[in-house]
């Protein structure tokens, strides 16, 4: 069979279970929610799994655990076990996200913006 021809979701349990290391990250699970944002604080290194450099990589700018579970098409269960070893290692990152009550009220931007517009 051909590289090109594998089945990537064959044996899909095992592939996870292989990921975490067996853990299911139930310590971690109280820091770490699906709005969680983290950001990198490292460059990918050559000796860390592929799926830790993606996150390094995809989390220059912050992102929600919900984001990079997404775009790596994992399990957010598993990408938080991922996460919470890169904070361990301090390699990125976690931040609550911004409360809506901290935000900005958007009439006022607005209102400004008009102002400004008719300088």
């Amino acid at each position: 069979m051909a590289p090109r021809d594998l089945d990537w979701n064959e044996g899909v349990p095992e592939r996870l279970y292989v990921l975490t290391g067996g853990r299911s990250g139930a310590h971690s699970r109280s820091r770490l929610d699906l709005v969680t944002l983290i950001v990198s604080r490292a460059k990918p290194a050559p000796e860390l799994p592929p799926e830790q450099a993606a996150i390094l990589r995809m989390c220059e700018y912050p992102l929600s655990v919900a984001e990079v579970s997404a775009y790596l098409e994992l399990p957010a269960s598993v990408v938080m076990v991922l996460v919470a070893d890169l904070i361990a290692a301090n390699r990125v990152e976690s931040r609550p996200p911004i409360p809506a009550a901290s935000l900005p009220d958007v009439e006022l931007l607005e209102a400004v913006m008009h102002g400004l517009q008719n300088l």
